[in-house]
């Protein structure tokens, strides 16, 4: 299995789309990746040279960030936002939607499993 930027890429896919698994790299920089390497995007990751690997590998290194680095980044840039204490930041706190969604009937994915209370019982007269 291929091995660039710490990262197992799949055998079996094209390069254009084993690139893809690289935490960072979409479609389009994947595609950007392998112009400025010279490569075939439609050559299967398993048929590439090492030397093709490696030319990947310096793009990569040169001109993105990726993996855990750009984890990092992300991870500072929320950081930041919760200690200049934005609103954008207080949501990251929170565990709340941050882009402005609606949380009455959504937002289970943030929000996490539903919190059960217990209603009132029918109240006689």
């Amino acid at each position: 299995m291929p091995r660039i930027a710490g990262v197992d890429i799949p055998e079996n896919k094209k390069i254009r789309y084993s690139l893809r698994y690289i935490y960072g790299v979409g479609p389009k920089f994947a595609d950007d990746i392998l112009e400025a390497a010279g490569i075939d995007p439609e050559k299967k990751a398993h048929e590439l040279e090492e030397r093709e690997i490696s030319q990947i590998a310096a793009v990569i290194d040169e001109s993105y960030i990726v993996e855990g680095a750009l984890r990092r980044q992300v991870q500072q840039n929320i950081q930041r936002l919760r200690d200049i204490r934005s609103y954008r930041g207080d949501r990251h706190r929170r565990g709340l939607p941050v882009r402005g969604q609606r949380t009455k009937c959504n937002a289970r994915t943030r929000k996490g499993r539903k919190k059960t209370v217990a209603g009132k019982k029918g109240v006689k007269s």
